[in-house]
């Protein structure tokens, strides 16, 4: 993979990613702001600016104006906000590579967040919220952060709450903009089919006279003390269970980050994963069953999830805990190992072959590492992972006081709920 990273004079961070094989562009920012930076009372306002900035900018001072440009030459865009980062993105074909770069600066630089447009936006920020409430399978993710966290930005919703997203004001939006937005906490990224010089030339001149504002993005430490397995049910009638059982684990700076990696893998990675053929194929006790291991900057856990019949919820506990404890006490065969690191890195060349899936992986490993690893290099601390080291990352993060159970579904008998605690 080709690319030149070049720093602006105030702070931008510039990555270009030629891709001749492609016939499309995809220009994106990323920002190294989200939910984390946040305090309880404009909870949700990293969001709440992510819709904001699509309302009209100086250059485009009405809403849908950026939007026809884009779909009227056959593109999309869309963005992003998540814990520890906030993303916006243009993909045109690829002669239209130097609208997608406008558009997309101009949406990140010059933002008018106009007060009625606020005001209408609230309604939609709610009904997605409600959205999410709505969709159990999305929904238990949000029940497990709050358990694992609590009362702190790791654990609070990344929409805000109903209370947050009706009061959050447009000085707040824009006092949060000017702290945050500043060009060095961002990672400007431009991948597929384009002229690299006249790109940076275009970028040089579209950035030439911004100053770099806004403070050194920093978020709070997230806290974490447990001693003793907990759980979390979020009672709703539906028509199946969805259960997050999981382990506090490791960062994404970790020495044993990509062991805790292969082991997600192993355990529930694919159609061929331990827990697909016990759970789906041997006992059809579920249709989507998987595992992996989600590392942040500062904190990660261990996870594996499924949606099961009501009455099969322990008993689907029960094996996937047997499962997990397999990687404690049990070597993974070589052929096991060696599937789930192929697996992994095929999955990875796939997914690169889009200039959007590359602008994400280029753009998020400058903006958390400062430092961008080819997928070759990625792929040789992969294979350097020995069944030894499963072990020793399973017996290291897969312990009993650190286990943590997040349900949504029909299941509110506190008696009943406390016994799975002996699981």
């Amino acid at each position: 993979m080709n690319f030149k990273k070049v720093k602006l004079k105030n702070g931008l961070r510039v990555i270009l990613v030629p891709m001749t094989e492609t016939q499309t562009v995809t220009a994106q920012i990323v920002v190294g702001t989200g939910s984390k930076y946040e305090t309880k009372k404009v909870s949700g306002i990293s969001h709440f600016l992510e819709h904001m900035v699509f309302k009209g900018t100086k250059k485009r001072p009405v809403s849908k104006m950026a939007m026809e440009e884009i779909e009227s030459v056959g593109g999309m865009s869309n963005a992003f906000t998540g814990k520890e980062q906030t993303g916006y993105w243009i993909k045109t074909p690829s002669k239209h590579w130097k609208l997608a770069l406008d558009v997309v600066s101009d949406i990140f630089l010059n933002p008018l967040i106009p007060a009625k447009e606020i005001e209408k936006e609230r309604g939609v920020i709610l009904q997605e919220e409600s959205m999410y409430r709505d969709t159990p399978v999305r929904y238990v993710w949000d029940v497990f952060e709050d358990l694992l966290y609590g009362d702190q930005p790791a654990g609070w919703n990344i929409v805000g709450t109903k209370k947050t997203i009706q009061s959050i004001s447009r000085k707040e939006l824009i006092d949060y903009f000017k702290k945050y937005y500043s060009l060095s906490s961002a990672v400007l990224v431009l991948a597929g089919n384009f002229n690299e010089e006249k790109a940076l030339e275009e970028i040089e001149k579209i950035f030439k006279l911004k100053k770099n504002t806004g403070n050194k993005n920093a978020k709070k430490k997230v806290i974490e003390k447990q001693s003793a397995p907990q759980l979390k049910f979020h009672f709703k009638e539906t028509d199946q269970t969805h259960l997050l059982l999981g382990f506090r684990s490791c960062d994404m700076f970790a020495k044993d980050r990509f062991s805790a990696v292969l082991a997600g893998t192993i355990l529930g990675g694919g159609m061929s994963s331990r827990l697909f053929n016990l759970l789906r194929e041997k006992h059809g006790l579920t249709y989507y069953v998987d595992s992996a291991s989600e590392q942040m900057t500062d904190t990660g856990y261990f996870f594996a999830r499924a949606g099961v019949e009501h009455v099969n919820l322990k008993k689907v506990i029960g094996l996937i805990l047997e499962e997990m404890k397999k990687l404690k006490t049990k070597k993974v065969t070589n052929k096991e190992l060696k599937n789930a690191k192929e697996f992994l890195k095929g999955k990875t060349m796939m997914t690169l072959e889009s200039s959007s899936a590359v602008a994400s992986f280029l753009g998020d490993q400058e903006l958390f590492r400062r430092k961008i690893k080819q997928p070759e290099e990625l792929f040789i601390e992969i294979d350097k992972v020995t069944a030894d080291d499963i072990i020793k990352a399973s017996r290291k993060y897969l312990v009993n006081k650190n286990l943590n159970l997040a349900v949504v579904g029909p299941h509110k008998n506190e008696s009943e709920l406390k016994k799975f605690l002996k699981i």
